[in-house]
């Protein structure tokens, strides 16, 4: 019986451990990404606009940009008028490396997908990396405005 005790706190500490290193591991890492094309999130509206174009749509809540077949971005805003999230699209193999976003690399699936979300809670933004599996994928970078942490 004293066994059994034994390696269910064991599997517990490595677990408690695990996920305390995923969270310290988030903490330290600072993100390569800095904006697309000068915006980020927190950016007034008009500011953002002015670095972005004429978007193909625009309402008071939100902007698409497509700047090519192969390109675009959604631009979504707060009440207050700043850029809540930004979700930039890429169809084929012109998009970001995870390193070009994150700093470091990620392990792609067998299929060829990959998927990643890091928060950043001292900056005030999450960032997620999703590439669909194929020949011609679809990668999305969506960064989006997340409660400032003080931690």
């Amino acid at each position: 019986m004293r066994v059994k005790e034994i390696c269910v706190t064991l599997m517990a500490l490595s677990v408690v451990l695990l996920a305390a290193s995923q969270i310290s591991a988030q903490a330290t890492v600072k993100a390569s990404f800095n904006g697309y094309k000068g915006v980020m999130v927190g950016m007034p509206m008009t500011d953002a606009r002015t670095k972005l174009g004429d978007p193909r749509d625009k309402s008071e809540t939100e902007d698409y940009y497509v700047y090519s077949d192969s390109e675009s971005v959604q631009v979504l805003y707060g009440p207050d008028k700043t850029v809540r999230v930004m979700s930039i699209n890429y169809i084929g193999k012109n998009a970001p490396k995870p390193m070009d976003i994150f700093g470091v690399d990620i392990v792609a699936k067998p299929d060829g997908s990959m998927n990643k979300v890091v928060r950043f809670p001292k900056a005030g933004y999450s960032i997620s990396y999703l590439r669909t599996p194929g020949d011609d994928p679809v990668t999305m970078i969506t960064v989006q405005k997340i409660a400032v942490s003080e931690q």
